[in-house]
């Protein structure tokens, strides 16, 4: 019996950040992410993926829908996450070079089981970012 698929894809991944005008500064300037407009002092949004722009990650300040409902105590309910942004193999050396101006770059890292290579480094509110290349 085979599972059935529901789901298309990542639409949005929202960071619960202690400053977001801070954060979307990172994400904009060190990351590289495209804004999909100016961020304010609860909001930041990007463009984070396909050309058709459907996949986006938020900075968000504040609690989100339903966190009343979250397994884990006041405070606690959001914690840090981890998550990869694909790069072109060719691009990579110059992404890594650059997110390593503004912050503490470590890796790489070699999967030979995915045959691909990362690099990792840390948001300013304690995420783990992974820059995550193929093999060409």
């Amino acid at each position: 019996m085979s599972a059935r698929r529901f789901t298309t894809g990542l639409a949005e991944l929202v960071l619960i950040v202690d400053d977001v005008p801070r954060a979307a500064d990172f994400y904009r300037e060190v990351v590289g992410l495209e804004p999909e407009s100016p961020p304010d002092e609860e909001w930041a949004w990007f463009f984070a993926g396909a050309a058709d722009r459907s996949q986006r990650i938020a900075l968000h300040k504040g609690s989100l829908l339903f966190e009343e409902h979250s397994p884990h105590p006041e405070g606690h309910r959001f914690g840090n996450v981890h998550f990869a942004l694909e790069v072109p193999r060719d691009r990579l050396d110059e992404a890594v070079e650059h997110v390593g101006t503004s912050t503490d770059v470590y890796g790489p890292t070699r999967f030979e089981w995915m045959q691909a290579t990362s690099y990792y480094f840390y948001d300013p509110d304690g995420n783990l970012l992974e820059l995550w290349s193929r093999d060409v």
